[in-house]
């Protein structure tokens, strides 16, 4: 394998250092040496990126012949590639268990690829059509082949979990996972989804530089510990509510969810329709609860604005 090369960052006279070898990546992060600009001075110096790289899912069931199928390839950041493949396969309907799972492999060898064996008793397509999400690690529903598809799937959904969450515990949340995000602290431009029991205490978190990778790797190491449905739980999401984690979250059988960001107005729709509490603009101190408040507890009455 070459070596990947950054180049140095000019000294304060403007002149550029030899460019030296990029350090290895260590837990998803990768050290690369930055110029620090403030009015009247620049500063060399060190700082930390998220790693995004490729990865391509390789299906093998005993009706594809012997052949593997790829079910596409998605930018992520490495580590946990496991728990992201069950996850999406998951999400897709592709499985409904972890016990439809021979086995799942990654090689040193080829690092960028992860090979789901399939058992032969779960019925696949001989022509299933692969996941189109080769570009972006931000993007869901938006890689697959059927748009309508995805939303009828979806909206078939309910959640009729009765779970009740205090709104002090709810508010907590959002501090609860920073704390406990490592990555996040290295670049500051990583996402996080996170799973919580209803009294607030943290039971998994994931963090990817996809969005969509984060959560599909939080419901992936669910799948394979035998915990879904999530149906007693809150999932916290750092950034936006998009209807493809909303879909993913009804999926998983979520009962809360939570998220730092605004949700879109499909997330909402579907939410209303499938029973799921969604919550956006989490903070310490307030949140807007966009579907299903009766969920929460919150020792006020609700007022007017």
């Amino acid at each position: 394998m070459s070596e990947s090369v950054i180049p140095s960052a000019p000294d304060a006279a403007g002149l550029a250092e030899p460019a030296r070898p990029a350090p290895p990546a260590q837990s998803g992060t990768l050290a690369v040496r930055i110029t620090r600009l403030t009015l009247g001075r620049s500063l060399a110096a060190d700082d930390r990126v998220a790693v995004e790289a490729p990865l391509e899912f390789q299906l093998h069931h005993p009706a594809l012949g012997g052949e593997a199928v790829s079910f596409g390839t998605t930018m992520r950041t490495p580590g946990d590639d496991e728990s992201l493949a069950a996850g999406l396969l998951y999400g897709e309907g592709i499985i409904n268990r972890a016990e439809d799972i021979a086995a799942i492999e990654t090689s040193t060898r080829r690092p960028n690829v992860v090979n789901v064996r399939l058992h032969s008793h779960l019925p696949i397509d001989v022509q299933i059509s692969p996941r189109r999400f080769s570009a972006g690690s931000s993007c869901g529903v938006c890689g697959t082949t059927s748009l309508d598809a995805a939303i009828a799937r979806a909206a078939a959904t309910r959640i009729e979990s009765p779970v009740r969450v205090e709104l002090a515990v709810l508010l907590s949340l959002p501090a609860r996972m920073r704390e406990s995000q490592s990555k996040f602290g290295d670049t500051g431009g990583i996402h996080a989804a996170a799973c919580f029991d209803a009294r607030g205490d943290l039971l998994g978190l994931a963090e990817d530089v996809g969005r969509h990778n984060a959560f599909d790797k939080l419901v992936g190491e669910n799948l394979l510990a035998g915990r879904l449905p999530l149906s007693n739980h809150v999932v916290l999401l750092s950034g936006r509510a998009s209807f493809e984690l909303v879909q993913k979250a009804l999926r998983a059988g979520v009962a809360v969810l939570a998220a730092i960001g605004a949700p879109s107005s499909l997330a909402v729709h579907l939410a209303a329709a499938s029973g799921l509490t969604l919550v956006g603009f989490l903070r310490d101190t307030q949140c807007n609860v966009y579907a299903n408040a009766q969920r929460l507890i919150s020792a006020g009455a609700p007022r007017s604005a």
